[in-house]
């Protein structure tokens, strides 16, 4: 089919070969990104960090973390005596103070208006 001219009677091999060929290259794809999200899955970011770690992993100073920490400015768990910091969270509390923030997803965006939100008030005070 290296023809040079392409005359109306091969437009249908051509279009076959050229929609085949594009299919090929769809499924390469497809494939490809399969495989960058088992990566990426197997690379979880929600790690837990001790103060330390953490007060490395962000280049704040102990002190000031320790503050924001007993503000509550700062996500963290506190189990036992010693706080517990998740990377994952960090990376978005980051994000989120940044003086030119990114946007967030829907999904986020719904995450924070429902995490916003206290439960519904007693249906007994509704007829006050």
């Amino acid at each position: 089919m290296e023809q040079n001219e392409l005359t109306f009677n091969d437009l249908p091999q051509v279009i076959a070969q050229l929609r085949n060929e594009v299919m090929g290259m769809k499924r390469l794809l497809i494939k490809q990104q399969e495989e960058n999200w088992k990566h990426h899955v197997r690379e979880s970011r929600h790690k837990p960090m001790t103060v330390e770690e953490a007060a490395e992993y962000t280049r704040i100073p102990l002190g000031t973390l320790y503050m924001k920490l007993g503000d509550g400015t700062i996500p963290a768990t506190k189990p036992g005596k010693r706080y517990v910091l998740y990377q994952d969270e960090l990376d978005k509390w980051l994000e989120a103070n940044r003086k030119n923030a990114v946007p967030l997803t829907v999904d986020e965006e719904n995450d924070a208006i429902l995490s916003s939100h206290k439960r519904k008030p007693n249906k007994s005070c509704w007829y006050d």
